[in-house]
């Protein structure tokens, strides 16, 4: 076995901004090691240089540890760019080696500002964001049934599939007007979609899982109950199968997933229904799509 695979590697995000970008291309990279554990470390808004340099001191002793650290770097302010480069640890800095690219291309300089990255930026797109996730929030688990007919998608499942992150993501992420609405068990004894819903079933998306994991993640939250039961939950998600085939709703298995993949099979759907002329919801979705 290689030592490496004994030890962790210490990973830090960089950035004068929230450090998102740094964080979401960085860990795309990460994860393409598997056997590797790594300890992730955060610092966004290094915005002096005096601040660079205290990273560049915490940077400099963690080189002195047993594992060189990994440095993923999204700083847009040059001078804050240039003070984080003289440490002694690699820094991968991915605004500059894109960047420079993206200029080269277009034959202007950037303004190079890190606030239009995460920032306010287009106020359209911003408070359209802020009222997707007031509205994700509001539809939250079925709390209300008010507006319905704006939603941009409905998911359906079972309790405890990832119906909340999913939908939290998709308006943060893309500005999506999300609801989400449990299927409980007077629902899943029905042959027909849950009233509050069945008017938009073109919107909806189907979340299901497996027995094995819903058991588990349930049994966290009610442990030894029915509620948490093999028996319950297989029940749960043959019905809730039937009832999605039965309206031609979509499914996706929540099991396997992350967040972003269940997120990006649902935008892919939308926009294949779009340019199908199928009316699955209100808007094209990229129209809510954040800068």
């Amino acid at each position: 076995m290689d030592e490496l695979d004994q030890q962790t590697v210490p990973v830090f995000f960089l950035s004068d901004s929230t450090g998102i970008s740094a964080e979401i291309m960085g860990n795309a990279l990460l994860i393409q090691f598997p056997d590797l554990r790594f300890d992730r470390t955060l610092i966004p808004f290094i915005n002096s240089v005096e601040e660079a340099r205290g990273v560049v001191a915490q940077l400099d002793e963690a080189m002195d540890g047993p594992v060189p650290p990994l440095v993923f770097t999204t700083a847009a302010d040059d001078v804050v760019r240039q003070e984080l480069l003289k440490t002694r640890a690699t820094i991968i800095d991915f605004f500059e080696m894109h960047m420079s690219k993206v200029e080269a291309v277009l034959g202007r300089a950037g303004v190079r500002q890190s606030a239009r990255l995460h920032g306010v930026g287009d106020m359209v797109r911003y408070n359209q964001r802020m009222a997707a996730i007031e509205f994700t929030i509001e539809h939250d688990d079925g709390q209300s049934l008010r507006a319905l007919e704006k939603a941009d998608v409905i998911l359906l499942a079972p309790s405890r599939c990832g119906k909340t992150p999913t939908s939290m993501y998709l308006a943060l992420q893309h500005g999506l007007f999300v609801a989400n609405y449990p299927l409980v068990e007077e629902d899943l004894d029905s042959e027909h979609l849950p009233a509050p819903v069945a008017p938009y079933a073109a919107r909806c998306f189907g979340l299901s899982s497996t027995v094995e994991r819903l058991s588990r993640v349930r049994d966290q939250r009610r442990p030894g109950s029915r509620y948490s039961s093999a028996d319950q939950c297989r029940w749960e998600l043959r019905r809730a199968a039937e009832l999605y085939r039965a309206h031609r709703i979509p499914t996706i298995d929540s099991s396997a997933k992350s967040v972003e993949e269940i997120s990006a099979l649902i935008l892919q759907t939308l926009k294949h229904d779009a340019r199908s002329d199928r009316p699955r919801s209100r808007r094209r979705p990229h129209e809510g799509t954040p800068a």
